[in-house]
């Protein structure tokens, strides 16, 4: 486990492709538990460690997650999830390079509660939610081209979902199109950075997480420093 900010209220955690944030019908240990017994063993804490999941990351992404050490920490993380009010950054590999170089997306989604997948519209149809999006390609490759993307909305696998929908699934993303999986069961979709203030200090945090150890992941990591 990679911690990547950590004060009395707040740590921020480097989440690994497969790691679930919280526990589910797997019965897999949870991202949340990892952290409490990262912090039980760090503190000698006796009984029970508090760690409060502010939001989460599908299994197969990775990046930036926050959890709260205290109650007072997770009732204003939540409220600020609510109104928007955390910067987050995501980068995106995807084969099929999209049309503009930068775009802003705007689609009307709905959720499959069976298939666990979300349907883009291009218009608005009974029960679908508004999803908004901003892309811009920062990198390319020979056969991939990396896009740095901005949510205006919080929907169900929305970057997943309207990045299919132009054309350009992310690598990896079998469930959205991808030709083929990745070897470790990844998608390319990490949480690149997380800005806010901090909801009891009032400091300005800043965080970045470190992309996956892929040499594609590596080599758009190392270009984007470069320029």
């Amino acid at each position: 486990m990679t911690v990547l900010y950590e004060d009395n209220h707040i740590i921020i955690i480097n989440k690994l492709p497969g790691e679930i944030v919280q526990g589910d019908k797997t019965g897999d240990k949870p991202l949340s538990e990892i952290v409490k017994d990262y912090l039980k063993d760090k503190y000698n804490k006796p009984g029970n460690v508090f760690c409060g999941v502010t939001h989460r990351l599908d299994r197969p992404t990775s990046g930036v997650v926050i959890f709260a050490k205290t109650s007072k920490a997770l009732s204003r993380l939540n409220e600020m999830f609510r109104k928007d009010s955390i910067d987050k950054v995501y980068w995106a590999i995807v084969k099929n390079r999209p049309s503009k170089i930068e775009d802003k997306l705007v689609h009307y989604l709905i959720k499959d509660e069976k298939k666990n997948k979300s349907s883009a519209f291009n218009t608005e149809k009974p029960n679908t939610k508004k999803a908004v999006m901003h892309y811009k390609l920062i990198s390319t490759s020979q056969n991939y081209s990396l896009l740095e993307v901005n949510l205006e909305t919080g929907r169900h696998h929305q970057i997943r979902c309207q990045l299919a929908k132009i054309g350009s699934p992310i690598k990896g993303d079998l469930k959205y199109g991808a030709e083929r999986s990745n070897p470790d069961g990844s998608i390319s979709l990490h949480a690149r950075s997380i800005s806010f203030i901090h909801p009891v200090s009032k400091v300005k945090i800043e965080v970045t997480a470190p992309v996956p150890m892929d040499n594609l992941w590596k080599s758009f990591e190392e270009s984007v420093r470069d320029r």
